[in-house]
């Protein structure tokens, strides 16, 4: 009987630790490692902020689903990874054993790279349900005495559509209260131009964002680095084509969020020769480590360089639909090796993303997700808002019963009318 554990019980964790159930049978035994005793929805987390959701109705505790398919639960935050000797080592002095890893930790946030960035500072962050119900408790003071907002992306950031998300739903709920007058809102990006998403763009997503941002009077600072945030004020850097700084600017904020880089968690960026000098694992095309063949990781945690470079750097999104392939693809791959046979499957990195902008929203399918595409489709309306909302529905009520599907396609794909393309 092999042991195969799962670190991280995120998007891409949950569903791999019930599929592994599902295709492994009782014959090997599953584990799921996490640091809370919780799965969180990350995408509502914008939501949270402006307190359209509470952190109980986005949220799973993890036992009761977990258990009824029969998968251990460990509960703690893992230190170390001892790849030679195939161990976890808990913080509590715990030592998990395991025949195959899957890493699916997803990032540490990398807010200690400029001063002033995150909670602990001056900006509020929707990269987890904690920072985002802290978030709420700062935007109903802000509400109290309104002032500049400013929402963005850092230098570095693999992860836009939430910043655009936030700016847009901030917006639309400052509307809603009637304050959206005393609001004056600035988008800041490291991205070269609206839109762009660490993906080269989504069809026209740059002239339909920029609409979009336009129409709410939210100006805009892209090619920005940001130096520092202080105390009522983000100090932004501008950049040319070339790269170069072509101006400064201070930005007088009342609120912000500010999504920051990311690199690998401590845990996982410790192990030799698993990582990029970020921190994020190297996997081949099958998902599996370039040096331990029974280290597989999928979802944000993984290496991915980016198509090209860009005046400020950017990261490459993980989108939803990605992870879950990549999960399909590991699941499959580790079967293959318990039964003896190669691993042949991989992963179609495609991208589908619904953003919801509060009262609309738009829509946005790239596959594969980084150019040249096969298909490339964008689409706004108020239909994607409610889209977004019956998938969030959808998503939790499964992870609360432990069903393990292919969401995005299932789900996603059939709702937009998109086929299927596997490559």
């Amino acid at each position: 009987m092999a042991n195969i554990v799962v670190l991280g019980a995120g998007i891409g964790g949950m569903p791999a630790a019930f599929e592994l159930r599902k295709q492994l049978g009782s014959q090997h035994q599953v584990t799921l490692i996490n640091a809370l005793d919780y799965f969180q929805f990350v995408p509502s987390n914008p939501w949270v902020l402006v307190g359209w959701r509470e952190p109980q109705k986005v949220s799973v505790p993890l036992a009761r689903p977990l258990a009824k398919k029969g998968i251990e639960l460990v509960v703690g935050a893992a230190v170390a990874i001892h790849a030679d000797r195939n161990s976890i080592e808990m913080a509590d002095g715990r030592s998990v054993p395991y025949d195959y890893l899957l890493v699916t930790t997803g990032a540490k946030l990398a807010f200690d790279e400029i001063p002033g960035l995150g909670p602990d500072g001056y900006t509020q962050s929707v990269c987890t349900l904690e920072h985002a119900t802290r978030a709420w408790g700062k935007y109903q003071a802000f509400l109290e005495n309104p002032g500049p907002v400013v929402v963005g992306a850092a230098q570095g950031a693999s992860c836009f559509g939430p910043a655009y998300e936030t700016a847009l739903i901030i917006d639309a709920d400052l509307r809603k209260r009637k304050i959206r007058h005393k609001v004056p809102m600035t988008f800041v990006s490291s991205e070269p131009y609206i839109g762009h998403l660490g993906l080269g763009g989504v069809g026209d997503s740059k002239g339909m964002l920029e609409s979009a941002l336009r129409e709410r009077s939210i100006s805009w600072v892209v090619n920005a680095k940001v130096k520092e945030v202080r105390q009522g004020e983000i100090v932004v850097a501008e950049h040319g084509a070339d790269g170069q700084q072509t101006g400064e600017r201070v930005i007088p904020q009342s609120y912000a969020m500010v999504l920051p880089a990311f690199r690998g968690v401590d845990a996982v960026s410790g192990v030799p020769e698993l990582c990029n000098p970020r921190g994020f694992v190297a996997v081949d095309e099958h998902q599996r480590s370039k040096k331990y063949r029974n280290i597989f990781s999928a979802g944000v945690c993984i290496a991915i360089a980016p198509k090209e470079p860009t005046p400020v750097p950017t990261g490459v999104p993980k989108t939803g639909y990605m992870i879950e392939s990549m999960v399909t693809a590991v699941v499959s791959n580790i079967r293959a090796d318990l039964e003896g046979r190669q691993a042949e499957a991989v992963a179609t990195w495609n991208a589908i993303c619904l953003a919801d902008f509060g009262d609309n929203g738009m829509a946005f399918v790239a596959i594969p997700q980084i150019p040249p595409r096969n298909v490339t489709w964008a689409k706004q309306g108020r239909w994607v808002h409610l889209a977004k909302i019956a998938f969030e529905k959808y998503f939790i009520g499964k992870m609360r019963s432990g069903v393990s599907e292919h969401f995005y396609e299932r789900w996603t794909l059939d709702r937009l009318g998109i086929a299927r393309v596997n490559s």
